[in-house]
């Protein structure tokens, strides 16, 4: 799914949008761990974090401390 020939993070940043915009990870459920989403696309946990910053800044991820990263409640 991400074309290694072009800048991973932004790919992944859109990727992730995607599955929350179609349901893929619905509204008030949990994201997929930081490592597990790593692993999924053999990306550097740093890229994740980065992109989950950024979904945060979006306002569509909420991130508790010590709970994790949830999608926020949309309508």
């Amino acid at each position: 799914m991400i074309d290694r020939t072009q800048p991973v993070y932004p790919q992944l940043v859109s990727i992730l949008r995607a599955r929350i915009t179609d349901g893929t990870y619905a509204s008030g459920s949990r994201m997929p761990a930081v490592l597990a989403v790593a692993s999924e696309f053999d990306v550097a946990a740093s890229t994740v974090q980065r992109a989950f910053a950024a979904l945060r800044e979006e306002g569509l991820i909420i991130t508790w401390s010590g709970r994790g990263s949830f999608v926020a409640e949309h309508s």
